[in-house]
């Protein structure tokens, strides 16, 4: 975070992606390195190498990859994971490097399912492939994405296991919500703009919600989201960061450590949730059949690969609280599900009202609270919504809304892949989740995900037409404290 995008890499080596050949490969990172080939952000001597177990070669890897920009870079390694593949990916990343002239500084990038991170990290380890500095080898970093684990319990185990091969500094836990621009500015915004940062408390804001919804249902990912559930896939991981970017203290400086120190100290501050009586803080539901843009759509046990009983959640809505001089007493909403009214990412931040002896005092006058909204997707921008006087001889107040378009005041942005492969090619691991900061966010939730698993838990799933907000209960859950959910802007 510390250097520029637009800085280009002089130091040459490679990037291996094991699963070279599938899906995100090919749909993401091959064309996130294209692109910056293309602005000639990647060094020289550069070379990708994809690892799999598909009957490809060069040529054919190349073509399937139809990466122009950095199509007579790609090379493919046909092997399996355990010591004896990676033994043929070190011939063949010895082979390059002799050949090409390029240094041995590795990029691995485990782009497998989770149950293999472990068998890779330590074959890599046993083959001497992430040792440092030794053998004529440069450095040599691991990204691997998520999910980092199911549980507290399974993530523990998976750093345990892989911080036996790599020491923390190599480890690189991808969350491509940090890539976004919207979310990086969110320190900007907060620490660069000194008239913000001294209202940013519970002395001037009433609540915070941050709300991320698709119009999307699972599609074709039934036996998937059987496995995982909305608090797996997007509440534990992007919802939790985002969170922390937006209510953490300032960092001492922009370095990695510095931030990713006051992340987790919002984490350790995070008020226990109530998950039973009047005071529950969680709310779950299931979508069912319903219309998305006038179209009838199947519910979510009617998918291919899932179950008629499912009690899955498709949809998930927090309250919680940070226990910290900063934010205490201020309420902060998480909310997130599938096939609802509408698509985006933001988040909302509401201010106090002013006190009762000027406008408000008047009777029939209600100025507006001011709200600040940050809209990371599908798009970037942010919004002030004020009190104005309509014009007129009547005093009378409206909402206006003051509203910054990325697109309109700049060319386009970086993919977020583009942004965090750049910074794991630079061994800047600011947009990256470390391991105490991933364990203290499962850690939170685990109460949640042991009360679901229990009998009486499965039994209480509430069910949403598609295409609207989510269930009734959701709208309870704010309601309590005299709060609405902030429509998408």
């Amino acid at each position: 975070m510390q250097e520029a995008i637009n800085t280009p890499v002089s130091e040459g080596g490679f990037v291996v992606i094991f699963g070279g050949s599938g899906d995100l490969a090919h749909r993401k990172l091959l064309p996130a390195l294209a692109r910056l080939r293309a602005q000639n952000l990647l060094p020289e001597k550069f070379a990708v190498v994809g690892v799999g177990r598909s009957d490809l070669d060069d040529q054919s890897f190349r073509e399937r990859a139809g990466a122009s920009e950095i199509h007579d870079s790609l090379y493919y390694c046909r092997s399996g994971y355990d010591e004896e593949g990676v033994k043929i990916l070190d011939a063949r990343l010895a082979e390059l490097s002799a050949r090409l002239g390029i240094p041995h500084n590795v990029l691995y990038y485990l782009s497998v399912p989770p149950d293999t991170f472990p068998v890779i990290v330590a074959s890599l380890s046993h083959t001497g492939l992430t040792r440092q500095h030794q053998d004529g080898r440069g450095w040599s970093r691991v990204i691997i994405e998520k999910p980092f684990g199911r549980d507290l319990k399974s993530a523990q185990e998976l750093n345990r296991s892989i911080l036996e091969h790599l020491a923390e500094h190599q480890i690189y836990r991808i969350d491509h919500y940090l890539g976004k621009e919207g979310v990086q500015n969110l320190l900007v915004f907060r620490f660069a703009n000194p008239i913000f940062e001294p209202i940013w408390s519970a002395r001037n804001i009433d609540n915070i919600q941050i709300t991320a919804s698709e119009t999307l249902g699972v599609e074709g990912r039934g036996g998937y989201y059987e496995s995982a559930g909305l608090l797996r896939d997007m509440i534990q991981n992007h919802l939790m960061q985002v969170l922390c970017l937006t209510c953490m203290e300032p960092p001492a400086s922009l370095s990695p450590d510095d931030v990713r120190n006051e992340k987790v100290k919002v984490l350790k501050a995070l008020r226990p949730l109530s998950l039973s009586g009047e005071d529950l803080d969680v709310v779950r539901g299931q979508y069912s059949g319903g219309k998305i843009d006038g179209k009838a759509v199947p519910g979510y046990r009617e998918e291919p690969d899932v179950p008629e009983t499912s009690n899955t959640e498709t949809f998930v809505a927090l309250r919680l609280f940070i226990d910290n001089f900063r934010w205490a007493g201020v309420p902060i909403y998480l909310r997130s599900g599938k096939r609802m009214s509408g698509r985006g990412t933001q988040i909302a931040v509401t201010f106090k009202e002013g006190p009762h002896i000027l406008f408000n005092a008047l009777p029939g006058v209600e100025p507006p609270r001011n709200r600040l909204i940050f809209q990371i997707q599908p798009e970037e921008g942010i919004l002030l919504e004020l009190g104005t006087k309509m014009p007129g001889q009547a005093l009378r107040i409206q909402r206006t809304t003051m509203n910054f378009a990325w697109h309109e005041a700049f060319q386009e942005s970086p993919e977020a892949y583009e942004r965090l492969l750049l910074d794991a090619w630079r061994g800047d691991a600011t947009l990256f989740v470390r391991s105490d900061e991933c364990e203290l966010s499962w850690s939170f939730l685990q109460p949640v995900i042991d009360k679901w698993s229990t009998t009486t838990g499965k039994s209480k799933i509430a069910l949403y037409p598609a295409g609207s907000d989510g269930p009734d209960a959701a709208q309870g859950l704010i309601a309590r404290d005299n709060h609405a959910w902030v429509p998408h802007a």
